[in-house]
């Protein structure tokens, strides 16, 4: 089984996990390969040192989906049969189309826009850009017509935030705590509670009553806009709870990421969220037997020399350390999954920067399992 069977009949593939497992790289690989059988896909990335631009050999990504050019791929032995098209999120841009789109008229959205308030969050309030990346992917869906779009959530301290993060926005921006500020006596600010406090924290340069009024201007401007927010949270919620879309985690095989992973898939069964399969990225395969350890060290020492020769050996030592404990994970793993796919991409000798290091991880991704058998075999030969 591959990525391309756990993707069958999906529109979406929301690629989430911690920060730093390779989701940037796993979610262009996913693009690539779907594309090369015969999908028009786009990838939606937030990706602050813009590897994936350079990765598809584009000199930047905007905040539309833009089309990787065929022949660019070719140079690169890359045959499309579909269309890859990609952007790189920007979540002050995409919140403020989202304002100037349900605002009832220019004015109205000149003003938000203009609000000291909206401009810290739209940008540095935690939640920004997980709520503006669902609402592109939402945008996307029902505009644009994509075969599958596939989403590289913000990099966060685990999985998990990328679901919380936009609910305490819309939270801060509905209900009770516009109820408040909007109170004649203005003295409200006392009365929130904690969720929109930790947001007031993040707007820490506006004090005292100047940070008051700015809120209440802030939250007299929105006015019946907090209806339309809702509405696309509830929109957004139907979208990723959809049987057309797949959730796939991406791990690495060390035991904290192995850990959150069995814990993120506990909470997506939780909440009724259409789990696919985990991509486990940078696993160390036990390499081929070593035979008579005594005629390793003799062949090494004449091609290397003696000092040399046992420095290879003790790496060789080391790499099969890190090779049973990436076994005994992996198996950990397994064994919490209730039968889903678990694919697993090795540690590669440098860093995934170019078309050639997206085909190495799509390869592993979309296999045969004999066809990764046989990978793997020529990789720890």
């Amino acid at each position: 089984m591959s990525v391309a069977d756990l993707l069958a009949g999906k529109n979406v593939c929301v690629c989430a996990g911690a920060g730093g497992v390779g989701k940037t790289t796993t979610s262009a690989a996913v693009a690539l390969g779907m594309a090369a059988r015969g999908a028009r896909v786009a990838v939606v990335t937030i990706d602050p040192a813009r590897r994936l631009a350079n990765a598809l050999g584009l000199q930047a990504l905007e905040n539309e989906p833009r089309r990787v050019q065929g022949e660019v791929l070719a140079r690169s032995g890359v045959v499309l049969d579909g269309e890859l098209w990609a952007m790189m999120l920007d979540p002050k841009r995409t919140f403020d189309e989202l304002i100037d789109k349900i605002a009832a008229d220019p004015d109205q959205a000149t003003a938000i826009k203009a609000n000291r308030v909206y401009r810290e969050l739209s940008t540095a309030v935690s939640g920004s850009q997980e709520f503006t990346a669902v609402s592109k992917l939402y945008e996307l869906a029902h505009e644009r017509d994509f075969d599958l779009l596939v989403l590289d959530t913000p990099p966060a301290r685990n999985a998990l935030d990328f679901f919380e993060a936009p609910g305490r926005l819309t939270a801060f921006l509905d209900g009770r705590a516009l109820r408040t500020f909007l109170r004649p006596t203005g003295h409200g600010v006392r009365l929130l509670g904690q969720g929109a406090g930790a947001l007031l924290g993040a707007l820490s340069r506006l004090t005292g009553l100047d940070l008051i009024a700015e809120l209440t201007s802030f939250f007299g401007l929105l006015g019946d806009m907090t209806a339309d927010f809702s509405a696309r949270a509830a929109q957004v919620d139907r979208l990723l709870r959809a049987e057309e879309t797949a959730f796939v985690l991406v791990s690495t095989a060390q035991e904290e990421a192995i850990d959150e992973a069995i814990w993120f898939r506990g909470t997506l069964e939780q909440r009724g969220l259409p789990f696919s399969g985990v991509v486990v990225n940078r696993f160390h395969h036990e390499l081929a037997p070593d035979g008579n350890p005594g005629q390793l060290r003799w062949e090494l020492s004449g091609l290397l020399g003696e000092d040399l020769g046992d420095r290879v050996l003790a790496n060789r030592a080391d790499y099969r350390v890190l090779a049973r404990r990436d076994a005994d994970n992996l198996t950990r793993l397994q064994g919490a999954l209730s039968g889903e796919r678990v694919l697993v991409v090795p540690q590669f000798d440098d860093n995934v920067h170019d078309i050639e290091g997206l085909l190495r991880v799509q390869r592993y991704l979309f296999a045969s399992d004999s066809d990764r058998r046989a990978l793997i075999d020529t990789l720890v030969a």
